[in-house]
């Protein structure tokens, strides 16, 4: 018998030793403990008002939404969150405006619109929904 069927021979009697040896452990994924053909059950969301302006946690934290945007359109042509917040329709809508920061390109420079880096809102603003927590969180807002 040739060294590389000795080596074969001996990598699958340890392989087997193994699965002899292997005791079964209990896997529970996020969404609970639901077989893949299943549903998880859907959880509870409270939404906020648009009237409930939420607390910022940390010095540069962007402000969440306090309101729905699912179907917003927001591309190169358009964008539905500057129908309340540009600087021209906050007066009629009183929806915080947006930030002067958002008006400054990458070379620095202050423009009459939107920056191509700050047009797209939802790469840092999020929806904020009161939903419980998927995993253990020890966050502590720097403000207090």
């Amino acid at each position: 018998m040739n060294t590389i069927n000795k080596l074969f021979l001996l990598l699958l009697l340890c392989v087997t030793a193994m699965q002899i040896n292997a005791k079964e452990v209990e896997i529970q994924s996020l969404r609970g403990n639901y077989d893949l053909d299943e549903l998880s059950p859907e959880p509870e969301i409270k939404r906020r008002r648009d009237s409930d302006r939420v607390k910022r946690q940390f010095g540069l934290q962007p402000p969440v939404i306090p309101h729905l945007t699912k179907g917003y359109k927001i591309n190169l042509k358009f964008n539905k969150c500057l129908t309340c917040h540009s600087w021209e329709n906050v007066k009629k809508t009183d929806a915080p405006r947006v930030g002067f920061s958002h008006f400054v390109d990458r070379e620095g420079a202050n423009s009459k619109k939107v920056a191509g880096r700050r047009y797209f809102c939802v790469q840092c603003h999020v929806t904020q929904a009161d939903t419980p927590a998927l995993i253990e969180n020890t966050f502590k807002p720097a403000n207090k």
